[in-house]
Order: structure tokens, then C-alpha cells, then sequence
């Protein structure tokens, strides 16, 4: 009866702000591209549309011309229908921005703004649950249950938090119930607000973000492709991958008699990926001082391969062995020092922040001396 893509959750116009500008500027236009990839794999999929859980914008205020090449986007996109339904970033009561879509949407894109039911079919009803403002703080999706749709399939819109894993990205409360669509007598509910992808039961899902924007979620990003085949048979959702930029948080644990490169190695990208890549390494265990060097001098070798790179080694205990200061000088004011930061580093009366200092200078010592 009906096959159509559900996303949510573009957040176009989202300013990356905690990013340096030539981070910002590729993670902007990956998101604005979002919507031709989702152009692309409906048409790819014959689907006939394209229905958008919410938060298609990352405010109620974006840029002019943010909005106007979205809608143009959609416009040349006239193979499928899109729906555009209010999230909790650009809710249904920031009116100008409504307005401005209002202008700027072709006929291809239908505007879900009011709890009314759409007929996106002779055949297929919609049935959308709209925020009205940035925490609504009540289930907005309850009309479901007693909207009139005579004989027609029935489809649930909504954007909010149905279990309380983190309620929305921003914080609240579970206020849909995990449920509705079997109470409601929905064929399919359709949800955004979290980024990552989830199934809350048969017919629940949320489609997550199509372009990951943080390292919190660890499923590719990806569209749900959903085919319908008649009032009685269940939903068959697909998962269909839609992101570009690869957000990775890699956790090393060093322990001794590792090889240092060989575990960085292990958890790194192809090459080719690199540069479309925002990595985050987390390094964790103990290790002697020379190979945190080795491990060091990897990780910055590496580096410039990368869209952003951040290493935290606060987590890399010292392993104390005599025999490595031996690699700085065998006496005099440099091995003394290297002794005191040695003790300094692996002494628990002291401070976390006084024992990190102490080892990161001594990585520094062993640094210089393998240099020479």
C-alpha cells in the first residue's frame, strides 16, 4: 500500500560551534547534503515519500537562505512527497520560521503543523503530533487513539521521548507512551528526537539522525525504509546507511608487553577514511614510559590524516622500571630528575592532577632523550 523513507532530526543550520572552522564548514555542508542523499535513496527504493520526525531545523530562527535551499532541494526532488513535521529545535509555534517554509515550499512538500490527520493516499492516513514549543512536557500524540480515519492505514508522526533513556537529546521526560501505536491501531510510528537509530517495538522506531553530530550513538547513520503491504500486514522497516562523516571514539587499553603502534593500528580508520573523520581516542591501563613516547609519537604522526583528532592518555597509569631511566642519563641532574618524576607520577598521596603533570613531564624527558 505504501513504501516511504522516515528520517528525522537534520538539524540544519547547526553552527558546530565547539569545532574549529575547517571542521565546521564540512560538518555544515554534510548535513546540508542530507537532503539530497535522502532524495537520492527514495528515488534508489521507489519510495513515494519522505516523511521528516521533526527538527528538520537546528532552530527556530536559522538563516534565510538555510531554509530557501532546503526547499529548493525538495523542489528538485519531485519524484517523492516530502512531510515536514515541527520538532522540539523549530516547533510548531515559532511562526515566523513556519511562515518563511510556508513561502518557500514547493508542492511536493506537505507542512504537518496542526494534530490533524493527512491523506498521504486514497488509502493511507498520517497522523502527526507536532510540538508546539521546546518542552511541550505532555504526550501530544494521545488524539491518535480516536482520530477518524474510516478504513484507511494509519501512520504515527511524532517527535518527543518515549522510554526515559535520556528522554530528549536536550533532557525531559518520557511522555509517549512505548505502546501507542498498538493502542492507537497504527500500522507504523514514526519518531525523532533521539539521534540514534532505535526500535521501541514492532511498528516504533526511531529513525535517528541521518548525519551523526557527536560520538554518543555507535550505529551508522541511516534512514528506515518502510514498505507497508496491505491494512493487515505488519511493517517491514529497513535500515538504509545516509552518512558521510564518520564520528569514532576509540578506547585503548594498554597493558605490558604490548605493542604500542600495533594497538593504535588496530582501531584506526582505512586512510581513505580519514579525512571524513572526527576521532576521539581514549587511551587507558599502564604502560613504561618509553612506549607512551612510542604511543605518543604515533597518535601525532597520524593526526593530520584526520577531519579532528583528540587523544586523552590521563587514563595511562606509569609502569616503574629502574632500567628506562637509564635511557635519559645513567647519573647526574637529568636522572635525578627523571627519579623524582618518576616517584612523583606513581605516588597515590599525591593529586591526580600533581601525578599527571609529573608523567607527562617525564614523557617529555624520555621524548628528548630518544630524540637524541
Amino acid at each position: 500500500m505504501i513504501r516511504f523513507l522516515h528520517s528525522s532530526d537534520l538539524h540544519l543550520g547547526k553552527p558546530f560551534g565547539r569545532y574549529p572552522e575547517d571542521v565546521r564548514v564540512p560538518l555544515r555542508q554534510a548535513r546540508a547534503q542530507a537532503v539530497n542523499v535522502l532524495a537520492d535513496l527514495a528515488r534508489a527504493h521507489h519510495a513515494s515519500h519522505i516523511v521528516l520526525a521533526g527538527d528538520t531545523f537546528d532552530q527556530t530562527t536559522p538563516a534565510p537562505r538555510i531554509v530557501r535551499h532546503a526547499m529548493n532541494a525538495m523542489r528538485e526532488a519531485a519524484h517523492v512527497r516530502w512531510v515536514l513535521m515541527p520538532g522540539n529545535h523549530d516547533h510548531a509555534n515559532a511562526t515566523e520560521l513556519w511562515r518563511q517554509i510556508r513561502l518557500d515550499a514547493p508542492e511536493n512538500v506537505i507542512l504537518a503543523t496542526e494534530p490533524a490527520p493527512i491523506s498521504l493516499s486514497d488509502d493511507v492516513t498520517l497522523l502527526p503530533a507536532p510540538p508546539t514549543d521546546r518542552h511541550p512536557g505532555r504526550d501530544l500524540t494521545e488524539w491518535f487513539d480516536t482520530a477518524p480515519t474510516g478504513d484507511a492505514l494509519r501512520i504515527g508522526l511524532a517527535h518527543g521521548s518515549v522510554t526515559d533513556f535520556d528522554s530528549s537529546e536536550d533532557g525531559g521526560s518520557a511522555v509517549i507512551p512505548p505502546n501507542r501505536a498498538r493502542r492507537a491501531g497504527l500500522a507504523y510510528l514514526a519518531l525523532g528526537d533521539w539521534h540514534g537509530q532505535l526500535q521501541i517495538g514492532p511498528e516504533t522506531w526511531y529513525s535517528g539522525a541521518p548525519e551523526a553530530d557527536g560520538f554518543k550513538h555507535d550505529k551508522t547513520p541511516s534512514a528506515l525504509l518502510v514498505e507497508i503491504a496491505g491494512p493487515t500486514a505488519p511493517a517491514r522497516v529497513t535500515p538504509v546507511p545516509t552518512g558521510t562523516m564518520r564520528w569514532q571514539r576509540s578506547v585503548i587499553n594498554l597493558t605490558e608487553g604490548v605493542t604500542p603502534e600495533a594497538m593504535l593500528a588496530a582501531v584506526l580508520p582505512s586512510v581513505t577514511d580519514r579525512a571524513r573523520t572526527l576521532l576521539d581516542l581514549v587511551v587507558t591501563g599502564r604502560a613504561r614510559a618509553p612506549d607512551r613516547v612510542t604511543l605518543e609519537r604515533a597518535i601525532a604522526a597520524a593526526a593530520p590524516d584526520f577531519l579532528w583528532q583528540h587523544d586523552d592518555l590521563s587514563g595511562l597509569g606509569l609502569i616503574h622500571n629502574t632500567d628506562d631511566l637509564d635511557v635519559i642519563d645513567a647519573q647526574g641532574a637529568l636522572r635525578a630528575a627523571a627519579e623524582s618524576l618518576s616517584r612523583d607520577a606513581t605516588d597515590q598521596s599525591r593529586s591526580p592532577e600533581d601525578r599527571a603533570t609529573a608523567q607527562t613531564a617525564l614523557s617529555l624527558l624520555f621524548s628528548y632523550a630518544l630524540e637524541d
